[in-house]
């Protein structure tokens, strides 16, 4: 199996080795060595929190740069609808599509036309009386890596259908072959403004298959300048613009689950949140649920790392854009074999579980391993100072047990043994 490709990634020479990075990691991924920050890989879920919280922007992320569409014959932008919320006074999403034309794409595809189309398979999916309850919405990559490396036993929950990114990327590219067989795969760039890293490494690491319908991956942030002067001229653009007030939703914390015309929902923004109601989930906490919606960043989409307005002013301007918007103009045709959505959305069983908690492969040695860790737990201070470069206590425990940690590189414990030694 290829190593995972990551969008997160560290500045050590502006790192300073404080513990900002590593009390808020969801996953226990970073650890202070050598007076500096240390990202863990294989526990990196890509949200950016430790981008959102760094003082010293000692963590950036990794995308395309703008400059790399122009490799491609044929350029077609993949805006999703948490860019409509960046710009103020956007009174009509037709200004900001054909900015995207003028900056030099060829075509446009909202992502907002492909989530309508999940909302719309995801009704359908709740109805089959075979699934795994409650339903949690796939759609953030963050969550789908949470999942697989934190929470194994809700793998079966997750929906099984292409998120709306890669739907939308996948119908791109037809339409262009459709429009244009002149056209090779190599000659279309489908190239998705991301709003957060977790799309990129979502699309690196082509998650829904053996490659993604998608090529480039770019900044939100750079490309809100460059539409900046591409918007100053147009006054009545001609109607491009194919989604509805449904698509537009999903790019805010609840949009997805409301749309469902269900009530048997939940929605949590925020990955300290998203973790608290996964472990309720773990629990059985909701037994009467259908449906959960979580997103990683606060606020949701208009919350990613890679966004220019504040999340809150972006909701309130992507309401006042709905408002005017039919409630869908994507609705798909049922399938002929009854089954909630095509074959070719349907990704079958993902994510790869690969519990990174765990000791050991083998039962014997994992369940002794957890008991020297628990045993040496005991011993420590159990206060989280974070001078020993791990965020807690039982993450150090685990740390010494797994020979990545010295027992005295706690200072508490080294200062016991130095007063009994005198």
């Amino acid at each position: 199996m290829s190593a995972y490709r990551h969008s997160v990634s560290l500045l050590s020479e502006k790192c300073k080795g404080c513990t900002h990075c590593l009390r808020r990691c969801p996953t226990e991924a970073i650890r202070i060595r050598d007076g500096h920050a240390v990202i863990n890989t294989e526990r990196c879920i890509d949200c950016g929190e430790c981008i959102r919280l760094c003082p010293h922007k000692a963590k950036k992320a990794i995308y395309d740069p703008l400059d790399s569409i122009k490799k491609f014959k044929y350029k077609i932008a993949l805006p999703p609808p948490t860019l409509y919320g960046q710009f103020d006074n956007l009174d009509d999403v037709d200004c900001m599509l054909k900015g995207l034309l003028d900056y030099g794409f060829d075509d446009v595809f909202e992502v907002a036309c492909a989530a309508e189309m999940v909302t719309e398979y995801t009704r359908r999916y709740l109805k089959s009386e075979d699934i795994q309850r409650p339903v949690i919405s796939s759609a953030c990559p963050v969550i789908v890596r949470l999942i697989s490396l934190r929470f194994p036993t809700l793998a079966k929950n997750l929906i099984p259908i292409m998120p709306p990114v890669e739907i939308a990327g996948k119908l791109a590219r037809e339409k262009a072959r459709k429009e244009h067989p002149e056209l090779t795969d190599e000659d279309i760039g489908v190239v998705f403004i991301s709003p957060c890293t977790a799309k990129v490494s979502y699309v690196k690491n082509a998650l829904c298959g053996e490659k993604s319908n998608i090529d480039l991956v770019v900044s939100m942030s750079d490309m809100y300048f460059e539409l900046l002067d591409t918007m100053k001229d147009e006054i009545s653009p001609a109607p491009i613009s194919r989604t509805g007030m449904i698509g537009v939703n999903w790019a805010t914390s609840g949009g997805e689950s409301s749309s469902l015309l269900n009530d048997r929902y939940l929605a949590a923004d925020g990955i300290e949140n998203v973790i608290k109601v996964l472990d309720d989930i773990e629990t059985g906490s909701y037994p009467c649920l259908d449906f959960i919606e979580l997103n990683a960043c606060p606020g949701g989409c208009v919350g990613g790392v890679l966004t220019m307005e504040n999340p809150y002013i972006a909701r309130v301007r992507l309401q006042n854009i709905r408002r005017y918007l039919p409630v869908s103009q994507n609705r798909p045709p049922r399938s002929a074999d009854g089954t909630p959505f095509p074959a070719e959305y349907d990704v079958g069983d993902f994510p790869e579980v690969n519990p990174v908690s765990m000791f050991s492969s083998d039962r014997k040695t994992a369940i002794r391993l957890m008991a020297e860790a628990a045993s040496f737990f005991e011993t420590l201070p159990e206060i989280d100072c974070g001078y020993c470069g791990a965020p807690n206590c039982r993450a150090f425990a685990d740390d010494v047990v797994r020979g990545k940690a010295h027992p005295e590189e706690c200072v508490v414990l080294a200062k016991k043994k130095l007063n009994e030694n005198k």
